[in-house]
């Protein structure tokens, strides 16, 4: 027992010792500000909505973890802080690899926060890495759109802009008219008829939208899928009652025929498609700067909640650890070997047993020859 002691006190003593520090992360929380819109934008919800409801994840921590797992991340940690070298490794690959071995990330504690730990032979570099950690992570995560807010901030961009070109496009489709037929004055029911019907398309279209984006992750059983499908279907009949179509491929005017003479056709038609896009136009744009605003209130994408600092002693070898395990080893061991030792002495002073243990040596060696 002793001699496992000594022996244990000069490993620890001779293994090398590390140092662990340690960061936490607090990643932004889902907002619910979807649940606050108000009724008449409430036609696009339903894809702004899809982009958190979409992901199915248990916790929302992992898909931080898994990017600060991400090779980018890791490559990035090699290149900046050397570990090539430092590893003596001759391929990032495999200086990766060993950076993995001394990093952790825990995303999956009750506190909800995201714990990275990183050992290190020197402890003021490894309270440098834990930090680099999460520099190299801002870089990766500064241009991609992670939150809720984010996702809609950015689906709505990309809208917007196909909606501002179509609406430049109608306005110049539009002028072009105006110049060839001249200015055409319509009575105010008319245009309102045609406001009111290009408005109905544009609902008609979003709903479409929030439609097939339901259906990418939700089955036709669906409660909020089938409200939508309802919602169409209850618009289409409202434009069907204006004698057009949704998609204004119909040729009709979407007024009672005998309010517009029929030399102003073209000219409605075009009016209709500016007074169309520029619904369009106005919803995704209230829609955008919404999400602009909920993606400015949830601040940082992640907040340092404890930066690492130096540790002030090693996290390994844990030298007392080492010398009381291999004590009561070396003390378990000599036990067993009293035991034994005992139990063969004893065997040997009983002629009974000594005769029967020999017997059995010899058949086990007639055994192993036969085989």
């Amino acid at each position: 027992m002793a001699g496992f002691a000594i022996a244990s006190i000069v490993v620890s003593l001779l293994l090398p010792a590390r140092y662990s520090a340690e960061v936490t992360l607090l990643p932004p929380q889902q907002n619910s500000s979807l649940a606050s819109l108000p009724a008449g934008l409430a036609n696009l919800s339903g894809v702004a909505a899809m982009a958190g409801s979409s992901l199915g994840l248990k916790n929302p921590n992992d898909t931080f973890v898994a990017m600060l797992k991400s090779r980018t991340v890791e490559d990035g940690m090699v290149q900046h802080f050397r570990l090539m070298d430092e590893y003596h490794a001759r391929y990032a690959s495999d200086a990766r690899k060993k950076f993995e071995k001394y990093a952790s990330v825990d995303g999956s504690r009750k506190d909800g926060l995201i714990h990275i730990v990183v050992e290190d032979h020197d402890p003021k570099r490894a309270a440098e890495l834990a930090n680099g950690y999460v520099e190299q992570f801002r870089g990766l995560s500064s241009h991609l759109a992670i939150t809720e807010a984010a996702h809609r901030r950015a689906f709505f961009e990309q809208q917007l802009e196909q909606a501002k070109n179509n609406l430049a496009n109608a306005e110049e489709a539009m002028k072009v008219t105006e110049q060839k037929t001249g200015l055409i004055e319509l009575n105010s029911q008319a245009r309102a008829l045609i406001e009111s019907a290009a408005a109905l398309r544009a609902q008609i279209a979003a709903k479409e939208v929030q439609i097939r984006a339901l259906s990418t992750f939700a089955t036709s059983e669906n409660a909020q899928l089938k409200q939508a499908q309802e919602e169409l279907a209850a618009l289409q009949a409202q434009m069907a009652q204006l004698g057009g179509s949704a998609d204004g491929t119909d040729g009709g005017l979407l007024v009672p025929k005998g309010k517009v003479p029929g030399s102003s056709l073209e000219y409605v038609r075009k009016l209709r498609d500016v007074k169309y896009y520029e619904t369009i136009f106005d919803i995704l744009a209230r829609q955008f700067e919404m999400a602009k605003l909920d993606e400015a209130k949830e601040g940082p994408l992640v907040q340092v909640v404890d930066s690492a600092v130096p540790p002030d002693k090693r996290s390994f070898p844990q030298r007392s650890l080492i010398v009381i395990s291999a004590t009561l080893a070396g003390l378990l061991i000599g036990i067993l070997f009293a035991f034994f030792s005992a139990l063969y002495q004893h065997t040997q002073l009983d002629p009974v047993l000594s005769s029967k243990m020999r017997r059995i040596r010899e058949l086990l060696w007639l055994r192993k020859l036969a085989t």
